[in-house]
């Protein structure tokens, strides 16, 4: 993840000297997380692909005025977000759905279990867990855990209260604890009989 301090030197760059290498830097550096972040809500990498184009290249084309945007880092997040919604209700009125993009997506899913410290089992029962909570709560959830936002940037990004944030985390934790737990007790049973 690139630093805020980083980002802000990018920011300076594009908007006074048209750094066309802090352009690039800027958008290596945060397009893993949007295209991730967008994926969750569109489920087609083109379409995640394309929204994250469209995002830098307003940042370009708005590169005089980048300066006066306080945290740029959520601004591309707000940006993505409101270009997904926007795509998703196109897509609604044409009512499409690429099945085959969509299982792509779910065979791309990648968690570092050497990083959770859970058996194999366990992460395919929180990354199902996951993948079946509510958007709102599993954006919410992405944001802060995988992302590394706070939860005043994340409610900024999903436009909703922190209290919201803090009460789609906990439905989020509860679930996968649930999940987590239920695992554990069955290996202890499963050792104990042996």
């Amino acid at each position: 993840m690139i630093a805020a301090l980083r980002i802000q030197q990018l920011q300076t760059r594009i908007a006074r000297f048209d750094d066309q290498q802090a352009y690039r830097e800027l958008y290596t550096s945060l397009y893993p997380s949007l295209y991730h972040f967008i994926l969750e809500m569109i489920k087609s990498r083109q379409l995640a692909e394309e929204i994250i184009s469209d995002v830098f290249i307003k940042i370009w084309e708005k590169r005089k005025t980048l300066e006066e945007i306080h945290n740029l880092r959520i601004y591309c997040f707000v940006a993505s977000k409101n270009l997904t919604l926007n795509q998703l209700e196109k897509q609604k009125r044409t009512a499409t759905c690429n099945l085959d993009e969509y299982a792509a997506h779910l065979h791309s899913m990648n968690v570092d279990p050497g990083q959770l410290m859970i058996t194999e089992e366990m992460l395919k029962r929180v990354q199902q867990v996951v993948e079946s909570l509510p958007v709102r709560c599993r954006l919410a959830f992405k944001l802060v855990k995988e992302n590394g936002f706070r939860y005043k940037e994340a409610a900024e990004i999903l436009d909703v209260s922190t209290k919201t944030i803090e009460n789609q985390l906990a439905i989020a934790l509860k679930k996968i604890n649930a999940a987590v737990h239920f695992d554990v007790c069955r290996s202890i049973q499963l050792s104990v009989g042996n």
